[in-house]
């Protein structure tokens, strides 16, 4: 039998929520609500699906290998030069090429203990070693992410809003910290949920990037934008930076489709707002809530709420799937009594609340 890489004994396969039609299947149900994946419940912009199917037409054709227009246009949304931008097939793919770009075997990258689990496996699959810190009340610990950096470490993955827990730094704490970094160790600034922070003390990243060299912002349309079975992540940094990432890019990375559908998305402010606004009055309302049940939550500026049942994790899960709701265990991610749950629709959290509610009571007899 032919043996894998060593590296690849190091990691496992990334572990989705459960799929709705097995569950489905499972109970016998009609209608399951999944509340585990942070999708957008509202859907996608229409003027984004209008788009795609228009581009249906030209899928004889390869996409676009640099995403020119799309690049254009994101460059005029956000003020950044067209040619600072790097587009993946999800946020996720461009992490890897930052591993590959960049990791060299024995190379260390510091992250937090609780983050995105993917920037752990790219890097063991590199060779690289993964530095974990850990939190500090669900919030990355800025200064000993500082203090674990050696002449070895090559990068630092900051996520924020941190996944899974929803939280953020401060904008002068993580100003300081990029300060403080060697300028030959490259930060990455994970923003996939920053559309949905609700507070001024949020640094603005991108006016940064021309005084931090060493920078990489990722954002992505799979979450507030509600495109996220089309895949389409982007990186804002250096343009050296940039043409380093192209040359171990797959050619035809981010499908005709899908780019077609993120122009048009950045063209439908109403959609945008809706759903912001939607979420802000999901939250509110689990908040409160949790609240009134005793339950505490870490604060949360993303479109899912991590809060602790004051039981072990899995057991809640298997209940509540037991009821045809989906969320995640936090026993998973290192928080054996705690659970993470997509902010729904109006319906949807009033039914998980019910569901949970009659759980808790009667795991608690």
């Amino acid at each position: 039998m032919v043996k894998p890489r060593k590296q690849m004994a190091e990691v496992a396969m990334y572990s989705p929520g459960k799929p709705v039609e097995e569950l489905q299947r499972e109970l016998g149900l009609s209608h399951v609500i999944k509340m585990a994946s942070n999708e957008n419940p509202y859907g996608s912009s229409p003027k984004a699906r209008d788009a795609m199917v228009e581009e249906m037409k030209n899928i004889h054709y390869y996409p676009e290998v640099t995403a020119p227009v799309l690049a254009e246009k994101l460059s005029r949304h956000l003020g950044a030069p067209a040619d600072t931008f790097i587009f993946g097939n999800g946020s996720d793919e461009i992490i890897r090429m930052l591993t590959r770009t960049y990791v060299n075997p024995g190379d260390e990258a510091v992250m937090a203990k609780v983050t995105f689990p993917r920037y752990k496996t790219n890097v063991i699959i590199e060779g690289g070693i993964p530095v974990e810190v850990a939190m500090k009340e669900g919030t990355h610990d800025l200064t000993a992410m500082r203090e674990a950096l050696t002449p070895r470490t090559k990068m630092i993955f900051v996520c924020n809003p941190n996944n899974p827990t929803g939280t953020i730094i401060g904008k002068e704490e993580l100003l300081h910290f990029l300060e403080s970094v060697p300028s030959d160790v490259l930060v990455v600034l994970d923003e996939a949920y920053y559309e949905y922070v609700h507070t001024d003390d949020y640094l603005e990243s991108l006016d940064y990037l021309d005084r931090f060299e060493n920078l990489i912002v990722l954002r992505t349309f799979s979450k507030v934008y509600g495109m996220a079975s089309v895949r389409v992540g982007y990186g804002i940094t250096q343009p050296a930076v940039v043409q380093e990432l192209l040359k171990g890019k797959e050619p035809f990375n981010v499908n005709r489709l899908a780019q077609a559908g993120a122009v048009a998305a950045l063209d439908d402010d109403d959609f945008l707002r809706d759903t912001k606004r939607k979420n802000e009055h999901g939250r509110l309302y689990l908040e409160s809530a949790f609240q009134k049940m005793g339950l505490s939550s870490f604060p949360t500026h993303t479109n899912f709420i991590m809060v602790d049942v004051k039981q072990e994790a899995e057991k809640i899960h298997h209940r509540l799937l037991e009821q045809g709701i989906i969320i995640r265990p936090g026993h998973v991610m290192g928080y054996p009594t705690m659970i993470r749950v997509t902010i729904g629709k109006k319906e949807e959290n009033e039914k998980f609340i019910q569901a949970l509610e009659n759980v808790l009571k009667k795991q608690g007899q």
